[in-house]
């Protein structure tokens, strides 16, 4: 599979960010893309709605379904898979992309904030996976792709923020399970994780602001890298911990300045790198 052309991707937290830009670059082959996310309406600090999204993702050549979902909830979920395959007839990939942060230690971690990050990263992945599954099984190159970094074991990835570790390394120890669970099936599961930091709209109001962003990537590198990875065929690519840039060099790609939101300037390495 070279391109995405009529194929359907649903796609968690794609109203901005990472999610948006996977959604776009797979509307460019024209895919079928169901933006599967909450913000049905403009946010002063979170720039982008289900609908803005299927706007553009229509403009860029796909075709749209834009979806209130809450990964929390399973009834929505289940909902928002059968409406995509009433409107699409199946589901070719899945991207648990959608995910909540709150970095600080365990006396500073509110138990709200911990739920919420273990209901959204590691719960909704789950569920969204566990639901996806029959029909990525009907599609016969099925592909799951957790936004979710390597599994790293070392203290300093836990430290300073073990709540938040533990609930995105729990997206990727479904990739690890449901990889091999999965293989038999020609359903690949992989994870994709940036080597920088990507300007998204949690960099800007969670993480140092305007000069963070200034030292960030673009989130359409993982547009491009994401692309890479679902376009290969299932049964060769499973089981693995992808990083944005290395993956996208093993496919050729060799200048990534423009990907680079201020040219020339150092980048800031990503989290779990």
């Amino acid at each position: 599979m070279t391109n995405l052309q009529g194929k359907t991707l649903f796609i968690t937290g794609a109203s901005r960010g990472i999610g948006l830009a996977i959604g776009l670059r797979a509307a460019k082959d024209g895919a079928n893309v169901v933006i599967a996310a909450k913000t049905t309406e403009p946010h002063p600090k979170l720039p982008g709605t289900i609908y803005t999204a299927a706007a553009e993702i229509e403009a860029a050549g796909g075709k749209a379904l834009p979806l209130v979902v809450d990964v929390r909830d399973e009834a929505q979920v289940e909902a928002a898979i059968q409406k995509t395959v009433e409107t699409f007839g199946g589901i070719d990939v899945l991207i648990n992309n959608a995910s909540a942060i709150h970095l600080s230690g365990t006396e500073h971690t509110p138990m709200k904030r911990y739920d919420l990050m273990h209901q959204i990263n590691t719960r909704g992945t789950f569920l969204c996976s566990q639901k996806a599954i029959p029909y990525l099984r009907k599609s016969g190159r099925g592909h799951i792709l957790n936004i979710s970094p390597p599994l790293n074991m070392e203290a300093r990835w836990f430290a300073p923020h073990v709540a938040y570790t533990m609930a995105k390394f729990g997206m990727s120890m479904c990739v690890l399970g449901m990889a091999d669970e999965l293989k038999s099936e020609g359903i690949a599961v992989n994870a994709l994780w940036p080597r920088t930091v990507i300007a998204t709209a949690a960099v800007q109001n969670l993480l140092g602001g305007e000069m963070t962003i200034r030292a960030s990537r673009k989130p359409e590198i993982m547009g491009d890298a994401a692309h890479a990875i679902i376009t290969t065929p299932s049964s060769e690519l499973t089981g693995q911990f992808l990083i944005d840039e290395d993956f996208l060099r093993t496919r050729g790609v060799s200048d990534f300045e423009p990907y680079a939101m201020t040219p020339g300037c150092e980048l800031l390495p990503d989290y779990f790198i």
